[in-house]
């Protein structure tokens, strides 16, 4: 079976990597910049649109906001990028908020971070996918006709490039990205030059629509209740941001510092595409609307069901470049492409966070080891699992999903900055040399002003946007913290458990005490040689008490045995259990389970023939008893279950045949001589 599943396997991601060439995976920056920073640069690409869409409640008029919600959500990105270079340099173990949060402000604070972390990362992949896809189906009818199969096809291309590892994964998604980010950057400045130098008209194509307003006319608390909602929504913007602070140990050296130079570069150009493009979004009056079919006005009518909305990259982009010309494709394909990409920093933060977590014991340990590849495999296979069943309940639709988002981000950052603050506290407290004090007074007032902001914003987006699908994200963040806090109450207490005792004498215990005796019990089918081998074992381990057992399942073939056994003269008594049901799992139990009701203190040894077999479908046909009986064994205290295997022909042919693929020679072999291994082998035989 495992060399069935071993071909493709190895197909799909590769050979298996050597954990010393661990070092070969790390990152330099500009791999790192495209891996872990994906998700914030391609947020410029729906962040804009979603600020549109909720301005577009108040009608058209509300658009002239548009330009200040931007500069609110530059000022916090800015806050947010300074805050997390505190915490690369302060925290560089890869532990990110978690390891913050946990270790200045106690356990179930950094439970609150893990799960807020855990829930954003798989949002991170729905909402990029989602999105893509809906980008790329304005130029494809299948994909949207197919929302949800395609969003699934693309998760599962996404998790097979990133089991073959981070570096792998990441020189595949550097081209796109960098091909987007200079798409978008040429789109602003040709516009720019465009609309300043040489005062072109540039009008998107829906810069004739008119918005049909929900409300008109909102004033007061209305209307700054819309504007916080539509920066809520802009802040989209900031999602990935904390990535880099998780994925440091994948950075070459210095770490730190390339860890802290890609944060500043990622915030840099993130916030100028995104200004960028709400400023070409007023110029050539883009029009968008929560509902557009019905909202949407075109010549006195609206639009009907059967148009689609575009993006708002997309239609700057055909304004800009013009519909059809070879930059609008070239940035059209890069904007659906890295989308797709952009789940690739969820797909390096949640399985390294869950690394951690296992580690300590909050999740389950098979996700702390590395795979064949020296990536977390489990961790991205249980994030692809994760993001492919929100994709299912939500139909890949982004607008749906990109109400859940943002909320567990913000958590982090504020459980983080907060705990940043304690941190420089406690430092301030012992540190006496003044240079080392006033960048510890410098970095306080950052991660203070950081804390105040992203604290003051998820105050805003809870109050915006719990009634549109937030407290579905809050759900999830509460089933995480107490699954986690329940698999970690369960290894404590194996823990405490199994634990042996420091004064062996002092305390003795039934696991330290010998046996007074130790019965064996050989099961018996039939006599044959793995019957005869399982005896011959037996006699061997001088057992105080040995027997055979077999179950009467039919008199004849039980009348049979006995013969048998009585003619070739064995010497271990054998013992015939009825059974009236023809159940052979259930009298074995039993009995032994009356031999330790009778001697509680000595020991029970069941011993099992099994065969081995060559081929994967013979299994099916072999030892499905055993394995049952083996099961129920396994919780029956103070008994012992040992297999004693025989190897069938089959097993040998397949053995003999590994062995003829070994010695086979290639095309050329004779004439460049033999190889090394052959060479030694005949030394080896000759001395």
């Amino acid at each position: 079976m495992s060399k069935l599943t071993d071909v493709p396997k190895r197909i799909l991601i590769g050979r298996a990597l050597r954990s010393d060439r661990l070092g070969e995976t790390l990152l330099p920056k500009r791999i790192a910049l495209p891996v872990f920073a994906s998700d914030p640069l391609s947020s410029v690409a729906y962040a804009p649109g979603e600020v549109l869409l909720v301005l577009s409640i108040a009608g058209v008029s509300a658009y002239h906001f548009s330009p200040w919600i931007a500069v609110a959500v530059v000022v916090l990105m800015f806050t947010v990028v300074a805050s997390y270079r505190q915490n690369v340099h302060a925290y560089p173990s890869g532990g990110g908020d978690y390891e913050v949060a946990t270790t200045n402000l106690g356990p179930k604070a950094g439970l609150t971070v893990a799960s807020a972390l855990l829930v954003d990362y798989v949002l991170t992949v729905a909402v990029s996918i989602s999105s893509g896809i809906e980008n790329l189906g304005s130029a494809i009818p299948f994909v949207v006709e197919h929302k949800v199969f395609c969003a699934m096809a693309v998760i599962l291309l996404l998790t097979l490039m990133n089991l073959r590892g981070v570096k792998e994964s990441g020189t595949l998604f550097a081209i796109p990205t960098y091909v987007f980010v200079a798409g978008v950057f040429i789109m602003i400045v040709w516009g720019a030059f465009r609309g300043l130098v040489l005062d072109d008209t540039m009008r998107a194509p829906t810069a004739d629509f008119e918005i049909k307003p929900e409300h008109q006319g909102l004033a007061g608390f209305a209307l700054v209740f819309l504007l916080l909602r539509a920066f809520s929504s802009g802040c989209a913007a900031l999602t990935g941001v904390e990535a880099i602070s998780n994925g440091v140990p994948a950075f070459r050296k210095p770490k730190s510092k390339n860890a802290g130079t890609t944060l500043a570069l990622m915030g840099l150009l993130a916030v100028t595409m995104f200004c960028g493009i709400i400023g070409l979004a007023a110029a050539t009056h883009v029009r968008m609307a929560e509902n557009p079919a019905v909202d949407l006005i075109h010549d006195g009518v609206a639009v009907g069901a059967d148009y689609v909305q575009n993006p708002v990259i997309s239609q700057v982009a055909e304004a800009v470049f013009g519909k059809g010309s070879f930059l609008f494709i070239v940035l059209a394909a890069a904007t659906a492409l890295v989308l797709f990409l952009a789940a690739n920093t969820a797909y390096n933060g949640f399985p390294l966070l869950g690394s951690i977590l296992a580690q300590d014991r909050y999740l389950p340990r098979q996700l702390h080891t590395r795979g064949d590849r020296l990536a977390f495999s489990n961790g991205i296979v249980l994030l692809a699992g994760a993001a492919m069943l929100l994709v299912w309940i939500y139909g890949a639709d982004s607008t749906r999903l990109i109400q859940l988002y943002i909320v567990g981000v913000f958590v982090s950052f504020t459980l983080s900055q907060i705990g940043m603050v304690r941190h420089w506290n406690r430092h301030l407290a012992t540190e006496r040399d003044q240079a080392k004090r006033r960048h510890m007074i410098r970095s306080r007032a950052i991660n203070t002003f950081g804390a105040f902001f992203t604290g003051l914003v998820l105050v805003v987006v809870l109050a915006t946007k719990f009634t549109h699908g937030a407290w579905v994200a809050l759900l999830g963040m509460c089933i995480f913290y107490a699954t986690m806090t329940a698999i970690r109450k369960h290894y404590d207490r194996v823990s405490e458990e199994i634990a042996a005792p420091e004064d062996p004498e002092e305390a003795p215990s039934d696991d330290m005490v010998r046996p007074s005796r130790v019965h064996s019990v050989v099961l018996i089918s039939k006599i044959h040689r793995p019957t005869l081998r399982a005896l011959a074992y037996a006699k061997l381990l001088r057992s105080d008490t040995l027997e055979a057992l077999s179950v009467n399942v039919d008199p004849a073939e039980t009348k049979a045995l006995r013969d048998e056994w009585e003619r070739r003269g064995i010497g271990v008594p054998l013992k015939v259990l009825d059974s009236p049901y023809r159940e052979i799992t259930r009298p074995v139990i039993e009995y032994v389970k009356s031999l330790r009701k009778e001697s509680p203190r000595d020991a029970v040894s069941v011993i099992i023939p099994e065969y081995v077999v060559g081929h994967w479908y013979e299994h099916l046909l072999h030892n499905q008893s055993a394995l049952r009986l083996k099961g129920r064994l396994l919780f029956t205290p103070g008994v012992m279950v040992t297999s004693v295997p025989y190897q069938l022909q089959s097993s040998e042919a397949a053995k003999r045949r590994a062995r003829k693929r070994q010695e086979w020679s290639a095309p050329g072999a004779v004439r460049r001589g033999p190889a090394q291994t052959d060479r030694a082998k005949e030394s080896s035989q000759s001395t």
